[in-house]
């Protein structure tokens, strides 16, 4: 699951938006302040991907927030800010944050932002031209899959769906999250039961045993991961 740095001081915000994201399947880590948010910075930075800081704090801003986790690790920022000019926003990104949102906002609104700058992310960590997972090699610079050293023909959708997979190891994606992310890279409709299809065909290609995954495994009640 994809944790998610929530810095907001208005408390009733934050339980909205806490409660939306963990609906969503996220995870997510509160601070009310800004020495809250640097302690965490500070010992848990490698455990988040993604955090949501409001541009205003009792004891500090966004801005310098911002600073220290671009300083450190490559993720994304957001700001949520009640202040709707242009020179703070034009800063903010100047900084490095990859957008914000105005308050008041709709959740729905916060949501989507939040996957499309992940999606971002994710699109640039392919353009590792290799990526090996167990006895699987993706060569994404020639689009070709290899097991054991054995080319294996994928379909168009298989080989997104399997790139998916190959960009979140160890985490578990939801049925809904993988639908997202099919339906934004390929462009077409991908329903509920064409996903079991393709995860079906996916793991008749890819596994020694298909009827006992190894490679896509099934967490009950959650969805699927690759690797431990």
């Amino acid at each position: 699951m994809m944790n998610i740095l929530l810095v907001e001081d208005d408390k009733t915000i934050a339980s909205g938006i806490e409660y939306s994201l963990q609906q969503d399947q996220f995870t997510t880590v509160y601070c009310p302040d800004a020495v809250t948010a640097k302690k965490v910075l500070t010992e848990e930075l490698d455990k988040i991907d993604l955090c949501l800081f409001d541009l205003s704090l009792p004891d500090g801003n966004g801005y310098e927030l911002c600073k220290i986790v671009k300083e450190q690790k490559d993720i994304p920022v957001i700001f949520l800010t009640a202040i709707d000019d242009e020179v703070n926003i034009v800063m903010g990104l100047d900084m490095g944050a990859d957008d914000y949102v105005t308050k008041p906002f709709r959740i729905r609104e916060l949501l989507s932002r939040i996957k499309s700058v992940l999606r971002r992310y994710h699109k640039q960590m392919q353009t590792n031209t290799i990526i090996e997972v167990k006895n699987i090699r993706i060569n994404t610079l020639e689009g070709k899959v290899y097991k054991n050293g054995a080319e294996i023909i994928l379909t168009a959708l298989e080989y997104r769906l399997l790139l998916i997979f190959a960009n979140h190891i160890g985490q578990v994606l939801t049925r809904n999250q993988l639908l997202d992310q099919i339906w934004d890279v390929a462009g077409d409709f991908v329903n509920d039961n064409t996903l079991t299809v393709y995860i079906k065909r996916l793991r008749e290609k890819l596994e020694d045993n298909s009827q006992n995954p190894t490679f896509i495994k099934t967490v009950r009640g959650l969805g699927y991961k690759v690797g431990d």
